[in-house]
């Protein structure tokens, strides 16, 4: 019987440590605390079996021979999503917290630069304590690389970002240029420092949930403009919001074959807005009564309510919604409304 060849042997045993990212006793402790490691949210993102992954046995800008693990940090590569070609990276927090250095920012910028050349959407998982300190300031340019491409590749694919864990400093900057952010309520956080640096420097104590949560990114502040208990609800958003959009910038969205008639009539409409001036109405019901049955994906719902904004069909064709909301402050246009 042929021995097996000791390069293809070492060759084998490193991909098998690149599955690993930083040990199985990080990611032990990633599943205590009830998270997923980034490689069972690329299974959960992408159709089964599609996935094909990128830079796998890459090492860290200090580590040449890989010692303390292969992928700096990051999963990347292209799958299917629907049938449809997507660019993912998912962030490693088991490796170094997740921390962006030089060969993670390659990565990064390597499959958003393939993504623009075939035309297909990027999906970014971020999970990310920040810059790598070790690595000043090429961490540093590695961010600047990816707000560049942010900026460039904007309007030509669709960028999607999922906040899957704590995120501060330059990782809560590039989600926030991006089309869509959606992230996990209880787990999720976006700042740019911390409560501890927060109570360092100002004095005043503050938790991470009031600081940077779910909630109020997408109440507050706006930068936020989907949400889901889960992580698993997170990520089925992802497939659900990319099921309107075009893979790029000159092709038609997908077509859906509708359920019901094309020409059906709601006779609700004939009395939906009342005789009485006093009285207030939701559009919301319009909406529902208009486009296809079950279709109406809001965005941003808890911010600005006065404004409803989202995403539907009619007759299998993906469109846009924007409407003011008679039901809260009349559905006067304010500057939260108006962004």
């Amino acid at each position: 019987m042929t021995e097996e060849n000791p390069r293809i042997e070492k060759l084998k045993a490193m991909r098998a440590a690149s599955k690993l990212g930083g040990g199985q006793d990080r990611i032990d402790k990633q599943h205590a605390k009830g998270s997923l490691t980034a490689r069972e949210r690329i299974d959960l993102l992408a159709d089964p079996g599609t996935f094909r992954e990128i830079g796998a046995l890459t090492t860290g800008l200090n580590d040449p021979e890989g010692k303390t693990g292969f992928g700096d940090g990051v999963v990347t590569g292209y799958g299917q999503i629907d049938g449809r070609t997507v660019y993912i990276y998912a962030q490693d927090f088991t490796f170094q917290g997740g921390s962006l250095g030089k060969v993670q920012a390659d990565k990064i910028c390597r499959v958003m630069d393939l993504a623009v050349k075939t035309g297909s959407p990027i999906i970014g998982m971020i999970d990310s304590g920040g810059a790598r300190i070790q690595e000043g300031v090429y961490s540093l340019g590695g961010y600047a690389e990816i707000f560049r491409r942010n900026a460039i590749y904007s309007g030509v694919v669709p960028q999607i970002s999922l906040i899957m864990g704590p995120c501060a400093g330059g990782a809560s900057y590039s989600p926030a240029v991006t089309d869509l952010v959606i992230m996990v309520r209880g787990q999720s956080y976006m700042f740019l420092t911390g409560p501890a640096v927060i109570k360092t420097v100002t004095g005043e104590e503050i938790d991470s949930e009031s600081l940077g949560g779910a909630d109020v990114h997408l109440t507050v502040s706006g930068n936020c403009q989907l949400v889901g208990d889960t992580e698993q609800e997170a990520i089925a958003l992802a497939r659900q919001a990319l099921s309107y959009l075009p893979s790029n910038n000159v092709e038609p969205a997908p077509f859906t074959q509708a359920d019901e008639p094309v020409n059906r009539r709601s006779e609700m409409l004939n009395t939906l807005v009342p005789e009485d001036p006093s009285m207030s109405y939701s559009m919301q019901d319009a909406i529902n009564a208009i486009v296809d049955q079950g279709s109406f994906l809001e965005i941003q719902a808890g911010y600005a309510p006065n404004a409803i904004v989202g995403l539907a069909r009619l007759a299998g064709r993906s469109v846009g919604v924007v409407s003011q909301e008679p039901a809260m402050m009349a559905g006067v246009m304010d500057i939260n409304s108006a962004d």
